[in-house]
């Protein structure tokens, strides 16, 4: 059964869809988390019901990020997107806190040939789980903000508050 909830956060209303799941705390897979204006943005569906219980863990992680004292998530993701998509996603959910990589690197670190930058762009640019799956410190090799499907103000934003909390934040996992 899909459920979704939506929270407020500095970056606007986020909205939140996850599926029911036995292995996950809190009984749900996170499966979407977008922000307002995204590119591809989901919309809610009919069948869909909305439980912010069942998001209870997932939003306590998304403050304790917002407030600087998570560094780490700790959340069970539904599984999608093509093998490619995937080995990009991985990659990205290894870049530190507070670090940033160019797309370049992501193709090395997945072993892609460099011709392979536009190719890791778009699965980034695919990422269905902003904020959590951090393509947020994913930058063009001159060191440039680009391409963010939640808006570079928002990439600047979620960049800046790394930077503003990266040693001040003790805590490098998702529990309390």
């Amino acid at each position: 059964m899909t459920v979704y909830t939506t929270m407020d956060s500095p970056l606007g209303e986020l909205l939140l869809v996850g599926e029911e799941s036995a292995t996950a705390r809190g009984g749900t897979a996170l499966a979407s988390l977008s922000v307002p204006e995204q590119k591809r943005r989901p919309t809610v569906q009919d069948g869909w019901t909305e439980d912010a219980d069942a998001f209870a863990d997932i939003t306590r992680q998304l403050r304790s990020y917002f407030d600087g004292k998570l560094t780490r998530f700790d959340i069970e993701y539904v599984t999608g997107g093509s093998a490619f998509q995937q080995r990009v996603w991985t990659s990205l959910e290894s870049i530190p806190y507070g670090t940033t990589l160019s797309y370049g690197d992501i193709a090395a670190r997945i072993d892609a040939p460099r011709a392979a930058v536009r190719a890791v762009g778009t699965a980034i640019g695919a990422n269905p789980l902003l904020v959590v799956r951090p393509c947020h410190r994913v930058i063009g090799a001159s060191g440039a903000l680009t391409g963010y499907a939640g808006g570079l103000e928002r990439k600047r934003q979620l960049l800046d508050l790394e930077h503003a909390h990266e040693s001040a934040a003790p805590q490098r996992n998702g529990t309390s």
